[in-house]
């Protein structure tokens, strides 16, 4: 009796959980197919633009050695060569000296329904900083890559809401995950054989081909993807930060930063501000990749800012081990210094989902890993819809 009414547990799971599975996967699955391609096809994007942009990042040999031209003077050519509106709102340094500065254009409106609206500027300018030549200038605002991360990201629609518009089919995509895994479970030993590989000897039917790669790839991706659904609520939706926050760290929220009043304000600004904090930064973290400088004094929301931050990254690619030093912006005397090893665990995953969701994380490895599970993600609602199509077919003949 107990075996028959556990049975019966068991058929009611599956069928509810069929149920769940068919409706949100015909409701969301052409945003799944989009979110799931566009975040694929953006995973190898830095191995890709270091190749294509080999002869703007690295600089001819006859140039390393010599000593860099002062940032400001820099700042004033491109903004002279370029002519543009808006001004240059960073550089990246590298610490690699046979590598050129990066310039950054960058400047977003709240206004505009779409991604072409907001973005009012988006320009990286590969500059020598031995000789002051402009070696190329790239309009990141139609760079394919730039175009995927947000299509990935909300569907290319307005920045304030159009993260919702993928991130509610992804919480659905998450119950469709979990009760994949329900129906993928087999009944018993007998049934486990065909569920972890194809046995395809004698099976001619593409219709059962296609289940077994709707079935079988979607055990093996459910698990990454998983991963890949809860990292990207992470950045649609406060809650899920503020969830792992305090599960990380014990308290709802990340500390603020204190806001540090500058002790020289009320001297004349130093010309030289922007060489004196790279110097420093040079000096404390000389085995870091590169260390970016806020040009512009104002963050990304468009605020004033009252010192002058600096961001070092660890390693080039990651944005997982970063660094944050802060500068009195009128005299350059180093103000704080916050080192990646003296962060708590909440603030070390904030810095790190980025990295853990485009895979960069684990290494090129776990890119390739990622891509493979991007692609199979990408292919469950085209053979989900087919299974669903044959049978809907199947039932159509009978009648």
């Amino acid at each position: 009796m107990r075996k028959k009414h556990h049975n019966k547990k068991k058929a009611s799971s599956k069928k509810w959980s069929a149920k769940l599975h068919l409706w949100f996967g015909l409701s969301v699955g052409i945003i799944v197919f989009i979110v799931s391609l566009s975040g694929t096809l953006y995973v190898f994007k830095d191995e890709i633009h270091n190749s294509l942009r080999k002869e703007a990042i690295d600089l001819k040999k006859e140039d390393i050695g010599k000593k860099p031209l002062p940032i400001t003077l820099l700042r004033e050519k491109v903004s002279l060569e370029l002519n543009e509106k808006y001004p240059i709102s960073a550089v990246e340094i590298p610490l690699d000296k046979t590598k050129s500065y990066q310039f950054e254009y960058y400047e977003k409106s709240k206004k505009g329904w779409n991604y072409f609206q907001q973005v009012l500027i988006n320009k990286q300018v590969y500059v020598n900083q031995y000789t002051g030549e402009i070696l190329a200038v790239y309009n990141e605002k139609y760079d394919v890559f730039s175009i995927l991360k947000y299509i990935h990201w909300g569907l290319l629609l307005n920045s304030e809401w159009g993260p919702y518009t993928v991130g509610i089919p992804t919480v659905l995509f998450i119950i469709m995950l979990i009760t994949g895994i329900i129906l993928w479970w087999p009944k018993n030993k007998n049934a486990r054989k065909g569920r972890f590989w194809f046995n395809w000897e004698n099976v001619k039917n593409w219709k059962r081909k296609n289940y077994d790669l709707h079935n079988i790839l979607g055990f093996y991706a459910s698990f990454i993807a998983l991963l890949l659904s809860v990292t990207g609520l992470y950045f649609a939706y406060p809650y899920v930060k503020n969830t792992f926050t305090f599960a990380l760290s014990g308290s709802w929220e990340l500390p603020k930063e204190k806001e540090r009043k500058s002790p020289d304000s009320l001297m004349a600004k130093n010309e030289a501000i922007f060489d004196l904090a790279a110097a420093q930064t040079e000096k404390l973290y000389a085995k870091s990749s590169s260390f970016r400088i806020n040009l512009n004094g104002k963050n990304k929301k468009g605020k004033e800012l009252k010192n002058l931050p600096v961001t070092v990254y660890g390693l080039d690619g990651r944005y997982s081990e970063r660094n944050i030093l802060t500068f009195d912006k009128y005299s350059g005397k180093l103000l704080a210094n916050k080192p990646h090893h003296k962060l708590n665990t909440a603030e070390k995953y904030s810095n790190a989902n980025y990295d853990i969701h485009t895979g960069s994380y684990f290494g090129i490895m776990g890119k390739i890993i990622w891509f493979i599970a991007g692609l199979i993600c990408t292919s469950l609602p085209v053979t989900g819809f087919l299974v669903w199509w044959g049978k809907r077919k199947k039932k159509g003949k009978k009648i």
